[in-house]
């Protein structure tokens, strides 16, 4: 059966190097933040596994027989890049995931990273992605300088993301520091501890969970009706509260058209991001539909090795197996 994986990341020294020419200006870390931080990183970052494509991405996506993986140069620019700068590197990105598909024909696809900072921009970087080379959706990652992105002035890059029918997935980025400090340190544990609460632990999705129930809440849907989602992790903890959002986020005073989850069920598609657990696919087919279920690993985040008889081997159906494997990925990126 193909096997078809979105949410797949790689990063390219050029694109690394024209970022951290702005970084040098970011605030100086305390001692204590700067060794968690180096923790964080190096867990964050897993080093030339991020880099490479032929020593052991492609034996990795032939070892667990993946077909095809779903590019995304995740976070080329931090808040700190100039927008004309910002537009510039995020080009340089996608031209350089462009080339590593043309490199290895049929192995892999690509969704777009683009300037957050500058919104317009951003929609025509996204339109020449999809029309000149090729890419399947769109990735965007966190937040732009604290901001979600339910804000009127990022609307035009949902608005191109429609009208060129492709998915906009959402992934985790490190939160704003006050978040953080305010929700998840603590002298009860270690700085490293709650930095890693903060973010892979529990934090991050949280913050992807409340990006998205946000645009969801503003109407975004009503004003875009073609417009779909992908959401990682598992759903970034939103589908275990859709009866209880339904419930206190009632169309009396949301003013919307649907109910939440009415939403949620239609226009998201939930990936595993690689957390391979049986209860959570069967619960999530169960609530979703195996057609609103697309497979991915998070490479090289998470690297399991039971990716094909995971899902070979799970209770779903032939259909639904099939379905996640691959159809509903060929469908919705076209591919």
């Amino acid at each position: 059966m193909r096997i078809i994986t979105l949410e797949e990341h790689y990063t390219d020294r050029r694109v690394m190097d024209a970022n951290n020419a702005f970084n040098k200006n970011r605030t100086q870390l305390s001692p204590e933040r700067a060794e968690a931080m180096k923790f964080l990183m190096s867990r964050a970052f897993p080093g030339e596994e991020l880099l490479d494509f032929e020593e052991k991405r492609l034996p990795y996506m032939d070892r667990n027989r993946i077909d095809v993986q779903v590019l995304s140069y995740t976070s080329p620019v931090s808040d700190l890049v100039p927008a004309a700068e910002a537009v510039r590197i995020c080009r340089m990105a996608n031209d350089i995931t462009k080339r590593h598909m043309d490199a290895h024909p049929g192995r892999f696809a690509g969704f777009a990273t683009l300037p957050m900072a500058d919104p317009a921009a951003a929609a025509e970087e996204l339109e020449r992605c999809v029309k000149a080379l090729g890419f399947r959706g769109v990735l965007l990652a966190g937040r732009y300088k604290g901001r979600f992105y339910n804000e009127e002035e990022f609307f035009p890059i949902f608005e191109k993301a429609a009208e060129l029918d492709v998915p906009v997935s959402f992934h985790p980025a490190f939160i704003p520091m006050e978040v953080q400090e305010t929700y998840y340190m603590s002298d009860a544990y270690s700085f490293v501890v709650g930095s890693e609460l903060a973010s892979a632990g529990y934090g991050w999705h949280s913050e992807v969970g409340i990006q998205i129930s946000r645009l969801i809440l503003s109407g975004i849907f009503d004003r875009l009706p073609n417009l779909k989602f992908i959401a990682g992790h598992w759903g970034e903890t939103i589908p275990a509260f859709l009866d209880r959002m339904d419930i206190f986020l009632d169309q009396g005073i949301t003013g919307l058209k649907r109910r939440f989850s009415e939403y949620f069920k239609q226009h998201v598609y939930i990936t595993p991001s690689g957390i391979l657990s049986t209860d959570q696919l069967e619960y999530i087919v169960k609530l979703m539909g195996a057609e609103h279920v697309l497979y991915a690993v998070d490479y090289p985040y998470m690297k399991p090795e039971n990716v094909y008889d995971f899902l070979m081997n799970s209770r779903l159906t032939d259909e639904q197996k099939e379905r996640i494997a691959h159809k509903n990925a060929e469908e919705l990126l076209k591919l």
